[in-house]
């Protein structure tokens, strides 16, 4: 039976979880952390690619900055759906104002900027806050 890899928020480590266990209850083989914590990982210059390419579930990533009204009003909604939506999504924010070369390689023009990335390809994209419920609709019909 073939695995899921996922990328430990920690530390970084691939870990491969076998697909007919619960991956929401998988723990780090290097670090002991919880490979899912029910709320959105943080993106950085120096982690994004290794989960980004080595995640095998689809990766929601906000992109917002901290002076952004949206963006505030948006945050607690993106942060609940993490709980609802893990172990079949990662739920990601990156911060465009700390990682403008990131924000640009995504062709970020206004924030927030949803992206959804499935196999290290961008499979979906909106711009702007949602309600909790069209973007819960949004993500489930992207993955």
């Amino acid at each position: 039976m073939e695995a899921l890899h996922i990328t430990c928020p920690n530390c970084l480590a691939t870990n491969r979880v076998p697909r007919d266990k619960p991956a929401l209850d998988g723990k780090c083989g290097k670090c002991g952390d919880p490979l899912f914590s029910g709320k959105p990982i943080e993106l950085t210059r120096e982690n994004f690619d290794r989960h980004i390419n080595h995640t095998g579930v689809p990766i929601v990533i906000d992109f917002w900055a901290s002076w952004c009204g949206p963006c505030k009003m948006f945050a607690p909604i993106f942060a609940d759906a993490a709980g609802k939506l893990e172990p079949h999504a990662r739920l990601a924010k990156l911060d465009t104002e700390a990682h403008p070369q990131l924000a640009a390689q995504f062709g970020v023009r206004s924030i927030p900027t949803l992206v959804i990335m499935k196999n290290a390809r961008e499979v979906a994209r909106q711009m702007g806050a949602m309600s909790a419920s069209r973007f819960q609709t949004w993500v489930e019909s992207a993955i």
